[in-house]
């Protein structure tokens, strides 16, 4: 990978998560309001979908062989890496604390370099071994884990098979076809993601409840509608397209942990927008996760997508 490519990668990667990071404070208000996690998933999800249609469409210009071609990619993003990911997430945090739920799910690339490993049969330099220690130490200190609650085993599972759900979807986002432009994967992803659980919700399998009226938001009453645009498109749909470009350009690996500054930027969105305070602890935690960034960058990365068309070295 040339070295103008992975730091345009990497731009991209850290937009992304920025955007991704919208997507907590601003739901949170829906929630309390009274919808439930199945619904702000599948309206966010059938809403981000729909934004970028029209650019998909654009782009594909009637190549859809393409999009059949990449059928498992795209089903893995859309019902796993979407749709159960954030469904699980969400459930997850109705029985265990926020910090601890999002914490589990984010062990998602510890769980990459744990695949690689496995499918390999290399043990990972000692770059990605110290960039793991360090990203994880500083996910701790930013989510602020052990703020009280009882440790539901369901709630930990939920949060467990978020974790699968997030490596699942930077491995497929990563293993992808040059010729298929990411927004076209994103948006037939979020939409089948968004149907199926639509379809799931019917079923009554899952609560599926949403209100109309007004939400507490920048401290003042402002139309659901606010939130909901603001998640649906920037949060899902801008952020996904953008995820799998980079997540094509970095591979699984690289894309992950650059992934975890999402995390950071929820905690600052939710200082700016709810209140809530950041502590000294947390910045220091913001900053050895980019330090584990940079440890596992450092390491000669041995995938060349464009040399070697092997699905494992695209990780």
């Amino acid at each position: 990978m040339r070295r103008s490519s992975t730091v345009t990668g990497l731009a991209i990667a850290v937009t992304a998560a920025l955007a991704f990071g919208m997507s907590g404070p601003f739901v949170k208000p829906l929630l309390e309001a009274g919808w439930s996690p199945a619904a702000a998933v599948t309206v966010r999800s059938l809403v981000g979908g729909l934004v970028l249609l029209p650019f998909a469409l654009t782009l594909l210009r009637g190549r859809w062989h393409l999009l059949w071609r990449a059928r498992k990619r795209i089903l893995l993003i859309g019902l796993i890496g979407s749709a159960a990911t954030q469904l699980a997430y969400f459930a997850s945090i109705e029985r265990i604390p926020v910090s601890t739920g999002i914490l589990i799910e984010f062990m998602a690339p510890l769980l990459l370099v744990g695949y690689v490993w496995f499918r390999t049969r290399r043990t990972p330099g000692a770059v990605v071994l110290f960039g793991s220690v360090f990203a994880i130490i500083g996910l701790f200190l930013v989510v602020s884990p052990g703020g009280g609650g009882a440790l539901d085993p369901v709630g930990i599972a939920f949060a467990a098979a978020a974790a699968v759900g997030c490596a699942v979807y930077f491995v497929a986002a990563a293993d992808g076809d040059e010729d298929l432009p990411p927004v076209a994967v994103a948006s037939v992803s979020l939409l089948i993601g968004g149907a199926a659980l639509a379809l799931v919700s019917l079923t009554g399998l899952v609560p599926f409840a949403v209100t109309f009226g007004t939400v507490e938001l920048f401290g003042a009453a402002t139309p659901w509608w606010v939130p909901i645009g603001i998640v649906a498109i920037i949060a899902t749909g801008f952020s996904y397209a953008v995820s799998i470009t980079a997540s094509q350009m970095l591979g699984a690996r690289l894309a992950s942990f650059a992934g975890l500054l999402e995390v950071v930027a929820s905690t600052v969105y939710a200082w700016l927008l709810l209140g809530e305070r950041m502590t000294l602890l947390q910045i220091l935690g913001g900053a050895l996760i980019l330090l584990g960034i940079g440890f596992v960058r450092s390491e000669r990365i041995v995938e060349e997508p464009s040399a070697q068309p092997v699905a494992v070295e695209r990780v």
